[in-house]
């Protein structure tokens, strides 16, 4: 039986791969295959990158009224689909399908807020120093935009890269993960029913390596936003040097949770259980290193273990379902190697450690719990993305701060207490671009994300999320005497 295909989008147009190659979607609760799409190379990139940049003028054109318009309908159409989209991204993915949805909702929101938010891209009158003169800015998008997004988040991830480049009058050219297409597909089905134009958005499934090349390659594309690895960021940074092409990047965090002795222990460890472990820890925001007071340690860490004990995994598609499978077989390899070399330099295994034993199939990996951590423990060191959670002690406000800025990432941060002038301290100290005081999620579509060091460049979503497509050109003016 021949599964379910979809096509790429290039010029207004479905079409298959060039090569006509397809490429399988896998069920990572299963490992088995459920549906096709079209696999491009550089040359199908190619033509939509031309693509975009000749639907570049007329769509710039158009009032920010009338784009809205389009993103807004985009918003409506992805909220009644809602329910199916969730359903096709478990199944790509692997996370529960309430999460998945909620995952849904946000990119409806996304859509909704960057087409008012567009309509307040405001130039400035600037006073004149010279007798005669008048200045003034005003704004102008970017260009041509590459979205590369990620297989952890694969809808909301790439809707804050594709809705704010639209609104503000930019063409773009989107690529998603190989591993899960069908949620860009989405996106993309809901565009088209909103009446946007030819050409002004475009999907290229296909190879990271070719399809980013030819991206960054390209000199029709003038920005390309990123999300993933650090390490590709910095290739991207290379690469981009060369015509100075602009780059937002979203990269790798290793987020502290921080909890001092005025907090409730029972209370944060279970707020802190379900942020690790959420779509099983492979979250660029997800704490990732556990920071407890001497005082309320041995408590914060019971209650941890007993709630990480209880969590379910299962199908994603299963009712009750808390935790799905790991995206693939290498990540699962990846977490039993973090926790081998943890154990191997003196941790205490607490809870799981294993590839779970429930299911004959697919990538399920027990909620796992370490104490009594060597410093030099990976797990510690490196990004882990997985559902690994190491519970360190400590006893001075100093000491925690230097320890928890001590790697080379600064995504987030989280920090729990009723002191304020401790929460001052933490917000001012830490080295992070978004820290949550008592808040384990600091995520909202109004608010700046991005990262400090080696975590990024630029910010998503809020104003300086649009500015992010925008340029800002000074005019000049002397008038007649």
């Amino acid at each position: 039986m021949s599964l379910p295909y979809r096509q790429l989008y290039i010029d207004g147009k479905w079409c298959d791969a060039a090569s006509g190659k397809r490429h399988a979607v896998v069920n990572p609760a299963t490992e088995e295959a459920f549906a096709e799409v079209a696999f491009g190379n550089a040359s199908d990139c190619r033509r939509a990158i031309e693509a975009a940049s000749k639907a570049m003028p007329a769509w710039m054109k158009l009032t920010a009224w009338d784009r809205a318009k389009i993103l807004k309908k985009t918003a409506e159409l992805i909220r009644e689909r809602a329910d199916k989209f969730a359903r096709d991204m478990t199944m790509e993915q692997g996370k529960p399908v309430a999460e998945a949805k909620m995952e849904v909702l946000q990119s409806a929101d996304t859509f909704e807020w960057f087409a008012e938010e567009a309509k307040r891209a405001y130039g400035q009158v600037i006073p004149n120093s010279v007798p005669g003169k008048r200045h003034l800015t005003i704004k102008h998008p970017v260009g041509v935009v590459g979205t590369i997004g990620p297989w952890n988040f694969p809808m909301s991830l790439q809707c804050r890269k594709i809705a704010p480049a639209l609104a503000v009058g930019c063409t773009v050219v989107a690529k998603p993960a190989s591993q899960t297409p069908l949620s860009v597909v989405n996106i993309f089905d809901c565009l088209v029913d909103a009446g946007l134009p030819a050409g002004v958005a475009n999907l290229i499934i296909g190879p990271s390596s070719e399809i980013g090349d030819e991206i960054m390659t390209n000199d029709l594309v003038k920005k390309v936003s990123f999300t993933g690895s650090t390490e590709v960021g910095k290739h991207l940074m290379r690469q981009a040097a060369g015509q100075v092409k602009r780059l937002s990047l979203e990269l790798g965090g290793h987020a502290p949770l921080i909890v001092f002795p005025d907090a409730d222990p029972e209370v944060v460890a279970k707020a802190a259980v379900m942020g690790k472990f959420r779509n099983n820890g492979q979250v660029c925001i997800s704490p990732s290193r556990f920071f407890v007071h001497a005082d309320i340690h041995k408590k914060f860490t019971e209650v941890a273990v007993e709630e990480a004990k209880k969590l379910k995994l299962g199908n994603g598609l299963d009712d009750g379902t808390q935790i799905g499978p790991m995206f693939e077989k290498k990540a699962m390899e990846n977490t039993l190697g973090l926790i081998a070399d943890a154990t191997g330099k003196g941790a205490k295994l607490l809870s799981g450690g294993k590839r779970s034993t429930q299911f004959p199939k697919g990538y399920f990996f027990e909620p796992t719990i370490l104490g009594n951590l060597s410093a030099d423990a990976r797990v510690l060191t490196e990004e882990p993305f997985a559902p690994v959670m190491p519970i360190l002690d400590f006893t001075k406000l100093d000491d925690v701060i230097a320890a928890a800025n001590s790697t080379k990432y600064g995504l987030a941060a989280y920090v729990f207490t009723n002191d304020i002038t401790v929460a001052f301290k933490m917000a001012e100290g830490l080295e992070a671009g978004m820290i949550g005081i008592n808040d384990p999620v600091p995520v909202g579509v109004q608010c700046p994300f991005g990262g400090m060091k080696e975590s990024g460049l630029g910010r998503e979503l809020s104003h300086e999320g649009l500015e992010a497509y925008l340029e800002t050109k000074h005019i000049s003016f002397k008038l007649r005497d």
